[in-house]
């Protein structure tokens, strides 16, 4: 069977929407290059990407992935073609053609480097995950960082997303050429500001002329975006190739919620997003929180406990009714009171659309999956709502349960020999290694990564006692695998 690619697009005709602009005489100019070319930016950022390009203009992607080769190997063979299935009642696919080239940092960094610093190049968009800035507990940059050290020696390729952008942007500013606009893509709170002062920070390092001329002239909006992506497989390549009639090296599959949010200070000069859907927001912040407070909390709270109750993907946690139970309890009381919604949003419809995603049957998302990089999730998801609530005199019971099984859940890897996907592997583990089995001494042990927690959450007794508490219930609801009891 052939293979995706501009020669066998227009045979496709009838058969699925494809990118119209790619069976052009003249294909759009690349004018945006992404960081990070993952599932969840083919999913989404290149989805409204391909959409905006139907409406013209020179905003094609150069999608470049730091180290790996994979999606290069995979696409580049394709032109950048994939096929995207949306999963929902019934599945639709469409190919996808905004992806023009995918770069390799690590062996075209000079390639790399000329494409961001051509003039062309008018913005940079980035999935790279929260690790990938390189912050500190505080969400500044991390001088300390090997990586950023590495980079701010002067060692080439830069090893770091914030090396890589200031290198570029010295050399836009050594050029006289205006800086491109920077959007993080990720799920990380205030994630424009926070990146702008990254770069910012490291710029100061290296020349403070090239600081002080971003301080100026960078633009960061911040974002929000959503949608569930889970990985591809095996039969999701087979029923591609059965629709298409063509092999695609790597398709996506996500569901039929999507969502981005930009805040609105974008230059007047910019894609068609908005006639793609996506919302311009004078205050994203409020959008942002609603997201990381009524999904991702509940999210890496499933995928903790669920885990630890031996299932597999979030559809089947979210059959345990018990499991259930008390995730809708941590939103209704615990975390819904925490903050002030945008005017726009009902959060009672929002929340329950939510859990109507996770319940959906066609989305295999695995929980091992969304377990990666506790982290650095948890000062996002989790803990500004514990901080919150305490300070409000509020109950952060159920939240508790999010932190106590997510240490129970590195004991667990720990036990059986699994690897810890996350940047502080070693810290965890380390803290796993000495638990005893008892909670308060266990807990102890976790809340003293600095890293995590920070110096003063820790040292509150109220905290400490409802995360021992349900360390101490988690502890022995596992036990009774595979039937979730008791958890409230």
């Amino acid at each position: 069977m052939t293979l995706l690619s501009n020669n066998t697009l227009a045979s496709l005709a009838g058969k699925l929407p494809l990118p119209a602009y790619r069976l052009a005489p003249q294909q759009p100019g690349i004018g945006i290059v992404h960081l990070g070319p993952g599932a969840f930016f083919r999913g989404h950022q290149a989805y409204y990407t391909d959409l905006a390009l139907q409406h013209g203009g020179d905003w094609a992607i150069s999608a470049v992935s730091m180290r790996s080769p994979d999606v290069s190997q995979a696409l580049t063979p394709q032109d950048g073609l994939y096929t995207l299935a949306v999963l929902d009642s019934d599945t639709r696919y469409q190919v996808i053609g905004s992806v023009q080239e995918v770069l390799i940092a690590s062996e075209q960094y000079q390639s790399v480097l000329a494409r961001l610093s051509d003039a062309a190049t008018r913005y940079v968009t980035l999935t790279i995950t929260e690790k990938g800035y390189c912050l500190n507990a505080q969400g500044e940059l991390d001088l300390q960082h090997p990586q950023i050290q590495q980079d701010l020696s002067g060692g080439q390729p830069a090893v770091t997303a914030i090396g890589l952008l200031v290198a570029a942007l010295a050399a836009r500013y050594a050029k006289n050429v205006a800086p491109f606009c920077v959007l993080s893509c990720d799920n990380l709170t205030d994630n424009g500001h926070k990146l702008r002062r990254a770069l910012i920070c490291f710029a100061a390092q290296k020349a403070p002329a090239l600081a002080n001329w971003l301080e100026q002239q960078l633009i960061s909006p911040c974002t929000m975006v959503d949608s569930i992506t889970p990985a591809t497989d095996a039969a999701l390549r087979a029923q591609v190739a059965g629709v298409l009639g063509v092999n695609d090296n790597w398709p996506i599959k996500r569901e039929a919620f999507v969502q981005w949010v930009i805040e609105d200070i974008l230059p007047a000069e910019r894609p068609a997003w908005q006639q793609a859907g996506v919302i311009y927001a004078a205050d994203v912040s409020a959008f942002e929180k609603a997201k990381l407070r009524l999904l991702n909390a509940p999210h890496s709270t499933l995928a903790y406990i669920g885990y630890l109750l031996g299932y597999e993907t979030v559809y089947d946690a979210m059959q345990d009714k018990t499991l259930l139970n008390l995730l809708q309890q941590m939103v209704q009381q615990e975390i819904m009171p925490s903050f002030t919604a945008p005017a726009e949003l009902d959060i009672q419809q929002y929340s329950q659309a939510i859990f109507a995603r996770f319940e959906n049957p066609a989305i295999r998302h695995l929980l091992a999956q969304i377990a990666w990089d506790g982290s650095q999730k948890m000062p996002m998801r989790i803990l500004p709502v514990i901080r919150d609530n305490l300070a409000a005199g509020r109950s952060i019971s159920k939240l508790s349960f999010c932190l106590a099984a997510w240490f129970l859940f590195i004991r667990r890897r720990l036990a059986e020999g699994q690897p810890l996907v996350d940047p502080l592997a070693s810290s965890l583990t380390a803290a796993a290694s000495v638990c005893s089995g008892n909670a308060a001494h266990d807990v102890a042990q976790f809340l003293s990564i600095e890293a995590v927690f920070g110096h003063e959450l820790p040292k509150q007794d109220p905290f400490f006692q409802a995360v021992t508490a349900a360390y101490q219930q988690l502890t022995t609801l596992v036990s009774e695998q595979p039937v979730a009891r008791g958890v409230v």
